[in-house]
């Protein structure tokens, strides 16, 4: 029986050569890949099986750390790569995906086949009707999709529904790069390894919650893309939603695919409806505007000079279970930040009776815990100290640990732990049907009143600044505010309604 083969759709994309190959790469130098691994590219810039190899070792040497490459390895991993000159969009070429495939393995009928679709979103649809044409989605075949999956509610139904029709539900991997994290996957650990935590992690020791995903970038060229997605469809809708169940989900029975999946979807049932007041007070949208030597959003290229594309959004979401109902969960995500920075803040509530007074500007605080994915990547807990002296002035102090307090232990590749477990299928950390359709219902609605109420405020903020100042006032009513607010970063002069 031949090995596994992974086939890449989009083999001579950007994704494939800064991401996939790199992963590939990690998994092999360090033995990781199953025997008799091979990859076949597939995409329409014309290679020989040669020439793929020459232009992909050229981009491995750029995107791997010189420390981690070797000629000989290079040359080792590289052998294991083949190309396919095709259009994945035509179905008459899939037969001569099939016939290369039985080349390669040997086999009348090869099924132990990874697909990866590397590729825009306009194909997503379109490959899993193509294999099943020639017979390639066989009992063994694993499929990979990147985000998004689905525009909206409506797309994403129909997305499922072709994938149904073609594979079963166990061989569909819809990926997201954030749950490949080891930062993201340890929130599991800390909160049900860890029997002092447990016990507090809900609504009566749990003010409220924060979760931010920003970066000090722009759209790097990619305005054919975010235009028609922006913030919302970009990011909220996977990746922030998911830390929200990251940090929402009641413990699993057992960790394992079904079980953990069942607790993600869980909470996204449990998401509190949005109704037309959210839309209005609970949601800040906003994009970044020219400052000093950045160009504005709609400076970019691809943009356009009026866009109402959102590149930043803070929300107000509450989740209606017996753990967390009354807690808001303010969630964020923006371009052009002050910095790049991916993390949870818990707020604990305040203690009941205050018994210190306020000396020399010193406020007792409520404790905090921060958990940060990226980067200086590690947990933060803050809690009040006496200050050394007379009295008893209070200050806050930190209890820290971070990753690279262990030494040299890497916090590994996203991609290269994903891919693998693709390979050894196991889709524990992989979305399901359900909770894609789960996570639609809850934000299509917002979407809907966009569409409907064009002029719903767009707010401007400098690039460089942590976003509008609205985002601000929708955490008053709470008495609650940002870690990084961004009122005191900037002249208020420079914000306005787009």
């Amino acid at each position: 029986m031949s090995g596994l083969v992974m086939i890449i759709f989009g083999a001579s994309g950007d994704l494939t050569k800064r991401k996939l190959m790199p992963a590939l790469y990690t998994l092999y130098r360090e033995e990781r890949l199953p025997d008799g691994f091979s990859m076949l590219g597939g995409g329409r810039t014309d290679y020989t099986d040669e020439s793929y190899r020459t232009y992909i070792m050229s981009e491995l040497k750029k995107f791997v750390t010189s420390k981690e490459q070797t000629d000989e390895q290079l040359k080792g991993f590289c052998s294991r790569l083949h190309y396919l000159t095709m259009n994945p969009a035509t179905a008459e070429e899939y037969s001569l995906l099939n016939a290369r495939l039985q080349e390669l393995t040997g086999e009348r009928e090869p099924d132990n086949l990874l697909f990866y679709l590397a590729t825009p979103p306009s194909l997503y649809g379109v490959i899993p009707l193509h294999l099943k044409a020639v017979r390639l989605n066989r009992s063994r075949t694993r499929i990979v999709v990147e985000k998004p999956f689905g525009y909206d509610l409506q797309s994403a139904r129909k997305l499922n529904a072709v994938y149904a029709s073609v594979f079963s539900e166990h061989q569909i991997y819809r990926i997201d790069h954030f749950l490949g994290k080891e930062t993201a996957q340890n929130i599991l650990a800390f909160r049900f390894a860890n029997g002092i935590f447990e016990p507090l992690w809900n609504r009566n020791y749990i003010d409220y919650v924060e979760i931010t995903a920003v970066e000090n970038l722009g759209i790097e060229g990619r305005g054919g893309y975010y235009e028609g997605a922006g913030a919302l469809r970009d990011m909220v809708q996977n990746h922030l939603i998911q830390l929200v169940a990251l940090t929402a989900m009641e413990p699993p029975v057992t960790f394992n695919a079904d079980k953990f999946r069942n607790e993600v979807v869980k909470v996204y049932e449990s998401l509190t409806p949005l109704t037309e007041t959210d839309f209005e007070e609970h949601i800040v949208r906003g994009q970044y505007t020219a400052s000093n030597t950045k160009a504005g959003y709609r400076e970019e290229r691809q943009v356009s000079s009026d866009s109402r594309t959102e590149t930043y959004i803070a929300m107000k979401i509450g989740i209606n279970n017996w753990r967390w109902s009354g807690v808001p969960f303010y969630i964020r995500t923006g371009k052009q930040m002050p910095t790049k920075v991916t993390e949870i803040v818990v707020h604990f509530r305040k203690t009941p009776y205050q018994m210190f007074r306020c000396e020399g500007g010193h406020c007792p605080r409520a404790n905090t815990l921060i958990l940060r994915l990226q980067p200086n990547e590690g947990i933060v807990l803050k809690f009040g100290m006496k200050l050394p002296g007379s009295g008893f002035e209070l200050k806050q102090v930190t209890m820290d640990f971070s990753y690279d307090k262990l030494g040299e232990l890497p916090t590994g590749d996203a991609y290269a732990r994903l891919i693998e477990d693709c390979m050894h299928g196991d889709p524990t950390l992989f979305t399901r049907s359900d909770a894609v359709e789960a996570s639609w219902r809850f934000f299509d609605p917002v979407l809907r009143y966009w569409e409907k109420h064009p002029h719903t405020p767009l707010y401007g903020y400098p690039a460089g600044t942590w976003g509008p100042l609205e985002s601000e006032k929708m955490m008053y009513e709470h008495d609650a505010e940002w870690t990084n607010p961004c009122k005191n970063l900037t002249n208020t002069d420079e914000y306005c309604e787009l």
